[in-house]
Parts: structure tokens; sequence; C-alpha cells
């Protein structure tokens, strides 16, 4: 399938999604691509029942709501959505930006939005786990419902492991977290809120192995004393990060910093034409949250628009007078 649009989207997350909207607001045609089988990129792959508490306007707002939000804003303007199609190429061709994926087909775009987030990423394995994965052992949490009344141990000592620990305790017959360290790299307060719980933390342990007959029912823990100690397990799960690239986007004569698009204030990259925001982006004094993506977003659209048409206006006016 071959496509022509003004703006093409590489990344459907959440700053690609307001990206989209922004663009139809600018009246260009856009479309969107992403390796995943879905909008939302890493909130949809990851978190999607996870609160998140640092968007602007939601004191908390669950990780699908705020996709299906960021979907629904921009559905008005009919946004093409090429999913589960990795991006490979970018060539230029007849003054047009030609997008080459990995199916073979092909996207003319005026202009290109890079919105990858931290690129593909794949979760680090938990040793002992081999042979187990969705078997009891899992990455990511995709439906709080299927751990209700579980016994679920949650591996690793960062953010993720502590936000599943809150967000499985109401529901699960028990939380444990096990980390190898004493020390976490998850945020304090979100530390303290799990102790408050009174969720079981062990620290300085490891997975040594899971039993069960098809599915996990036990896990057995070393401990730094060289105890041994088997707990009740019906999920084990393995937050213990993940590793990512940006694949073929490294590729496209962009300048790179530490896996990181180099972009202007315009952001605008070192490629004529392409623009990059969230994540994805990297300039002197960047904070990575999603509010920051949404605002880098409407800079890049609203430059992209320009350097489209000389005669359009950078700032378009309030989205508020319009209609």
């Amino acid at each position: 399938m071959d496509l022509e649009v003004d703006l093409l989207i590489v990344g459907a997350g959440p700053t690609g999604l307001f990206a989209a909207y922004y663009a139809g607001f600018r009246d260009l045609s856009v479309a969107l691509v992403d390796s995943l089988p879905e909008a939302g990129g890493q909130i949809t792959a990851m978190y999607p029942e996870k609160m998140i508490y640092d968007v602007a306007g939601f004191p908390a707002v669950r990780g699908r709501d705020l996709v299906a939000g960021l979907v629904h804003q921009a559905a008005q303007w009919n946004p093409a959505y090429l999913l589960g199609r990795q991006a490979r190429t970018l060539s230029t061709v007849d003054d047009k930006l030609a997008v080459g994926l990995a199916d073979g087909g092909v996207v003319r775009a005026a202009s290109v939005l890079v919105t990858a987030g931290i690129g593909e990423f794949k979760p680090r394995p938990l040793p002992a786990g081999e042979g187990w994965l969705d078997r009891g052992v899992v990455h990511f949490v995709p439906a709080l419902s299927v751990h209700t009344g579980q016994d679920v141990v949650v591996v690793g000592g960062g953010d993720s492991a502590f936000d599943w620990a809150l967000a499985l305790h109401p529901i699960a017959a028990s939380v444990t977290v096990v980390h190898r360290r004493a020390t976490f790299r998850a945020h304090p307060p979100t530390v303290r809120q799990v102790r408050d719980l009174g969720v079981r933390i062990i620290t300085d342990a490891e997975v040594l192995a899971l039993r069960g007959d098809g599915r996990v029912a036990e896990v057995e823990l070393g401990l730094k004393s060289g105890d041994r100690t088997a707990l009740p397990a019906q999920a084990v799960v393995a937050a213990l990060g993940f590793t990512a690239d940006l694949g073929p986007i490294e590729t496209w004569g962009v300048e790179l910093d530490h896996r990181a698009i180099v972009v202007d204030s315009t952001m605008r990259t070192a490629r004529d034409r392409v623009y990059a925001a969230g994540d994805v982006a990297q300039y002197p004094g960047k904070v990575k949250l999603i509010a920051t993506g949404f605002g880098e977003a409407a800079t890049a659209v609203n430059n992209i628009a320009v350097a489209l048409d000389p005669d359009a206006h950078l700032f378009p006016g309030h989205s508020s007078n319009a209609g």
C-alpha cells in the first residue's frame, strides 16, 4: 500500500497522536506509522493500566484512558494509521520524502516527524524464567483483572516494579516485591506507598527457579544469607527494565546523541524537512515527560506548516477560537 500525505508521523505514542491532532488543526493531511499493532506506543505496550500523574489537567489518568482520549481527539481529522508496520528507509524522490516500510509499502510525504519515543524496546528476561513466558511469567500487565485473586511476585527495584505492586495490591491475593539489592531505583515516594500498604518486600534476593505443572505455582528465592525460601505464585511480573534502540531510524541522516535525535528550537533535525519530538528528541535542558512531548509536537507541527507553506503563520491562533 502506497500513500501520499503532507506529514508522516513515525511513532503512534502520545506525542505522535497529539501531533496528528495538531497537524489536522493546521489543515495538513497526516499518516502515522508504528511497528506496534496498536496506537499508544510504550503506554499501550507496557502499562495501559497504570495511573499517570504528570499530565496537565489530570490529577491522575489511567494509561489506556489517556491513549483513548488522544485517539479520539485526533480522529476528527481522519489521520491514516499504518500500525504493525515498521518504517525502515528514508530517501528523497521527486522533492518528496519517501519512507519505505518493512512490508514493501512506501509513504511519500512533504515532511516527516519522528515521535518514536525510546525506539524499539525489548524487556530484559528473567534468567530463571526461561520457558515460563506466558505460563505465569509476564513483563507487562495489559489487564489487571487477569491477576485477580492470584499470588503475584514482582521482580525488580525500579519504578515499573513498584507501580505494578501498587496497581495489583487491591485485587491480588498477595503481592511480593523481590529485588536483588537493598536499595531501589524507584521513586522514593512510590516505595513508601508500597511499604505503607504492607506489601511484602524481599531484598538481597534473587529468583533461582520457578516450579509448577504447566504454569507457575511457586518461586524459589536465594537469599544473601545463603538460605533459600519458596513463595506461592500464580504470576511473576519480571519488571527488570528493557533495552531499546532506534533501529533503522539511525540510518536516516539525523544527528544522534545517546540514541536520541538532536533537534533545534523548532524541533528540526539535521536532515531537511525531518523533525523530531517527544522522548526521541534531544536538546540542552531536555526533560522527558509526556507533557513535554505535547508541547514539542505543537512546536514541530507549526514549524512544519510554515516550512511547507511560507505564507502560513507560525502561530495559527488558539484552537478555542476555531469553529
